[in-house]
């Protein structure tokens, strides 16, 4: 990683040209203080390093196949319990992110071209790898029409075909609220369609720039209407300066979105260029919001704990647990048409494709 004043810019990216952050910030309440980046952490928050031999050769597997994880670009701290078990969440679309949310350590930048071949690439590893589940998530990529929906949709395509009775999670971005390219992954069917909040409504616009709160859950929301059998999933990430009325809000929210899946984990900072750390959540509180989310507010199932992200036991959640219908809101609201991305906190022009590829077109590109 390149030390920069003002960002963060991770080296050794071959799929786009990175760019700083921003100069991080975190909006809290008056008497709140920030964690030092070099605390000890809670003994709850302490993992093993990975080093396994299942670990090695699933890193070397996604090397030689020209792939990215989500559990390397995100520093997740399950990378060593989840590659153990032979179970890893795929990103595609590349590993340089439209989009400069100031918690995420995957980088940020403008991409290189489409690689339209990933899709078939991460289905022969996922045969390769014998999964019975598979997480597939991508960076935002603001700059294309569809933002990345074909190849979502391409990929849950051959996932299905290739190994069969192996079910499948996305975790997409929001699209810019375009319901055209959400239809396009819903129709793909995937197990399990989850697109995370991520943070409370008063933080959205300086933890997630680029991101609207009420498009997130209405996006989900829509999915409801277009498929009421998918199961839909989103998360909360903590220690960011929310509030515990925060917290519960964005609960209800969700719900008014029929979300049926909710994770809640511990916010830990990728590097000082990211926002601070507002505190340790302890595992009780974790347990407690559990029983709120499932008890009070009416989600199918609540995964909550400090070491939880999105796709944590995410194929024992596919198989036992069953969608419930639309909610309130099932009509995308905050879509964005200005066709711009945010790149060092200056509003450029998105490339858009042209004219997309003959084989974009037969995979439904919009």
């Amino acid at each position: 990683m390149t030390d920069s004043l003002y960002g963060y810019t991770p080296g050794g990216k071959d799929s786009g040209t990175v760019k700083s952050k921003g100069k991080p910030t975190l909006h809290l309440e008056e008497g709140r203080e920030v964690i030092p980046i070099r605390a000890r952490k809670p003994e709850w928050l302490k993992v093993r390093a990975p080093g396994g031999a299942n670990y090695l050769r699933l890193q070397k597997l996604m090397r030689e196949r020209g792939l990215h994880t989500v559990c390397e670009e995100a520093h997740c701290p399950n990378i060593g319990e989840c590659w153990e078990s032979g179970t890893a969440t795929f990103i595609i679309l590349g590993d340089v992110c439209t989009r400069a949310c100031k918690y995420c350590a995957v980088a940020h930048g403008l991409p290189s071209e489409l690689d339209i071949d990933e899709p078939r690439r991460v289905a022969e590893t996922v045969v390769t790898m014998g999964l019975e589940h598979a997480v597939i998530t991508s960076v935002n990529r603001d700059e294309l029409r569809d933002g990345g929906a074909a190849i979502y949709a391409e990929t849950i395509r051959q996932v299905h075909a290739r190994m069969p009775g192996c079910s499948v999670e996305v975790l997409i971005p929001d699209f810019k609220g375009k319901e055209e390219a959400l239809r396009l992954v819903v129709e793909a069917k995937p197990e399990i369609l989850a697109h995370n909040v991520d943070t409370v409504e008063r933080l959205v616009r300086s933890v997630r720039p680029g991101a609207r709160y009420w498009r997130s859950i209405s996006l989900l929301g829509a999915v409801k209407r277009l498929d009421p059998g998918m199961l839909t999933k989103s998360a909360i990430i903590l220690g960011m300066g929310e509030t515990e009325e925060e917290i519960y809000q964005t609960m209800r929210d969700l719900r008014e979105g029929a979300v049926d899946i909710l994770t809640l984990g511990q916010y830990l900072r990728p590097s000082a260029h990211h926002i601070p750390l507002d505190r340790w959540v302890t595992p009780e509180e974790f347990a407690r919001w559990k029983e709120i989310g499932e008890r009070e507010v009416g989600f199918q199932h609540v995964e909550s704990g400090p070491l939880v992200r999105s796709s944590y036991h995410a194929k024992e959640q596919a198989r036992q647990i069953e969608a419930g219908g639309p909610g309130r809101i099932t009509e995308i609201l905050e879509a964005d048409v200005d066709g711009t991305v945010e790149i060092d906190s200056v509003e450029v022009e998105a490339r858009q494709l042209a004219a997309p590829p003959a084989r974009l077109i037969q995979m439904g590109s919009l």
